[in-house]
């Protein structure tokens, strides 16, 4: 799997982060019927291990899941055997070596240009910008300057308006959570998630 080559085709990554393991689980469903091909689990949900295995199972086919919030190689190696096919950390270190030790892209976190350019070193698949919320558009235009062709995924109080203005921007893909999900990963309105996923997916271009 070319985790690069997906983000560009899609430019849209959904974050899944709940406290109710079977809305998170529901929470995949209705995004993958919405026109979203790429989750990411966040392990700091609840039974997030358990969300992972049954939803890359019951989802597999139609979309690409990965695990996120990888921050050790348990982490890495319990979302691998879930069936994870790439992994998504919020910092540099033992998440993203053992990941990449076991094989998975990694979609590696990073802020200022020193750990931009360490993630790429250190042979992450793409960076996630995080928290973007905080440099907006403009950072990610002026990142690009400096690492031509290095992917950049921000990530981080992402809202609505702000996709179009990323992926001008020059972004490879953006990472949208709690502006997307909402509440229905805690067993909130799955309704109007499927409304919110319409709108990202069409910001994104899909």
């Amino acid at each position: 799997m070319d985790l690069n080559e997906l983000l560009a085709r899609h430019r849209l990554m959904a974050i899944i982060r709940g406290s109710d393991p079977t809305a998170c689980e529901r929470t995949a469903e209705v995004l993958v019927e919405s026109g979203v091909r790429l989750l990411e689990v966040s392990l700091t949900s609840a039974d997030a291990v358990g969300v992972l295995t049954r939803s890359c199972a019951k989802l597999g086919a139609q979309a690409h899941i990965g695990a996120g919030t990888v921050l050790t190689a348990e982490d890495a190696k319990s979302a691998r055997d879930a069936g994870a096919t790439f992994a998504v950390t919020p910092a540099l270190g033992e998440g993203v070596d053992a990941a990449l030790e076991l094989g998975m892209p990694v979609l590696a976190g990073a802020m200022t240009p020193t750990e931009v350019l360490a993630a790429h070193r250190a042979g992450a698949t793409a960076v996630k910008l995080f928290p973007a919320g905080s440099l907006g558009p403009g950072y990610v235009k002026a990142l690009g300057d400096p690492f031509p062709g290095l992917g950049l995924v921000p990530v981080g109080g992402v809202g609505l308006a702000d996709v179009p203005e990323y992926l001008e921007a020059g972004a490879l893909a953006v990472g949208v959570g709690s502006p997307l999900g909402g509440d229905a990963p805690h067993g909130g309105d799955l309704e109007a998630l499927r409304e919110r996923a319409a709108r990202f997916v069409a910001a994104a271009g899909g």
